[in-house]
């Protein structure tokens, strides 16, 4: 527990960073000079980098075992971009450090997942998760309500980037840390050879492309705030507090969602599409209250997602193979998530209701593969 906690402040931290970023990264975009394809297309590319790379980081950390390596990399590369916006003058500049960023999440994803899954066996895999899930998205609340204070008090986007150097370098020091003093000797280290398992089970399969669905129907937040910015629903300083919103939803739902994995198994993965779905409509209304609604449910979403539909994978997967696992199971993830948003974009320019019905069709559709994987 007491590892679980500490990587929990490591993302706690981490998530300050780089979701602080994000809450205000489609209208910085914006600022800029991009438009909404362009939003939609960096964020989808960045979300295709950051899961599709994973494939070969996750089969990296199996066959070398160097999950720490991995983890202190990935991290380093991850949360330093994100700082960097602050020098942008262009919006292919920032276009490029939103994608390094993910890029340094690629690297290090798999690995620390590997450890964590490892760590939670001892107090259940969907609670350790939860756990886990619930302290990032305690740093998730916490970005954007620092980055809205700033964009309050200076009126700079600037100076929002600028001020997530101080939880970067903090995150980062904690790791270092909990290499050197916390590294537990039943845990996976550096140098171990890798043993012989057994291919990924026919379920998993099912479950990836599930989750596939999931990930395509999902709108991002980049989407979600221009829209907002665009019709007037929102201010520049209220954009970042619906993010907040949602990130503190997003951390109660993964405790609830990881105690109910622990309970009932994989039933519970299909609340992920069910509030997906019924948050579509509202994000994407013209009515501040509409929009608060929706980032509720779209919290919920996210919630069960990155909690419960990553402790299933743990679950699933033999050991000695985990690291392969999470990474098809985020690379999948990712592309799906990058050829939707991409068509989400193209589809709002056209009409934003054709993306509502986009949506809440794929995020259904993702219902009958989980039925299959969970039989």
């Amino acid at each position: 527990m007491r590892f679980i906690v500490l990587l929990g402040v490591v993302s706690l931290l981490a998530d300050i960073t780089y979701e602080g970023a994000r809450s205000i990264s489609g209208p910085y975009l914006g600022m800029l000079g991009a438009g909404a394809a362009v939003v939609a297309a960096v964020a989808g590319a960045g979300e295709l980098i950051g899961y599709a790379l994973r494939l070969a980081s996750g089969y990296l950390a199996d066959r070398t075992r160097s999950y720490w390596t991995l983890t202190l990399a990935g991290y380093a590369v991850n949360l330093l971009a994100v700082p960097a916006l602050a020098l942008a003058g262009r919006w292919e500049v920032a276009a490029a450090l939103m994608i390094t960023e993910r890029l340094g999440k690629a690297i290090r994803t798999p690995a620390r997942d590997v450890l964590l899954a490892d760590a939670a066996k001892a107090v259940g895999t969907g609670w350790g998760f939860g756990l886990h899930e619930a302290m990032d998205q305690i740093g998730a609340l916490a970005g954007p309500l620092i980055v809205a204070g700033v964009i309050a008090s200076m009126g700079s986007y600037r100076a929002g980037f600028a001020i997530l150097l101080i939880p970067a370098v903090a995150a980062l020091a904690v790791l270092t840390a909990a290499r050197h003093r916390h590294s537990r000797p039943d845990l996976p280290r550096d140098g171990r050879p890798a043993k012989a398992a057994a291919r990924l089970p026919r379920v998993f399969w099912l479950y990836v492309a599930a989750t596939a669905m999931i990930a395509a129907g999902y709108a991002d937040f980049p989407l979600i705030a221009f829209h907002l910015k665009s019709v007037g629903a929102a201010s520049d300083v209220t954009i970042p507090l619906l993010y907040a919103l949602a990130m503190g939803v997003d951390a109660v739902a993964a405790l609830v969602f990881g105690r109910l994995y622990d309970r009932f198994g994989r039933l519970v993965v299909i609340g992920a599409p069910a509030f997906a779905a019924a948050a579509a409509p509202l994000v994407f209304s013209r009515s501040l209250p509409g929009a608060a609604a929706g980032m509720v449910l779209w919290g919920v979403g996210m919630g069960s997602q990155e909690s419960v539909l990553r402790a299933a994978v743990a679950d699933m997967a033999p050991e000695g193979r985990r690291g392969a696992a999470y990474g098809v199971f985020n690379g999948v993830f990712g592309v799906a998530w990058f050829a939707g948003s991409a068509a989400m974009g193209l589809l709002y320019q056209s009409s934003p209701m054709a993306l509502v019905v986009f949506s809440i069709a794929a995020q259904t559709g993702a219902v009958p593969f989980l039925v299959m994987s969970r039989k």
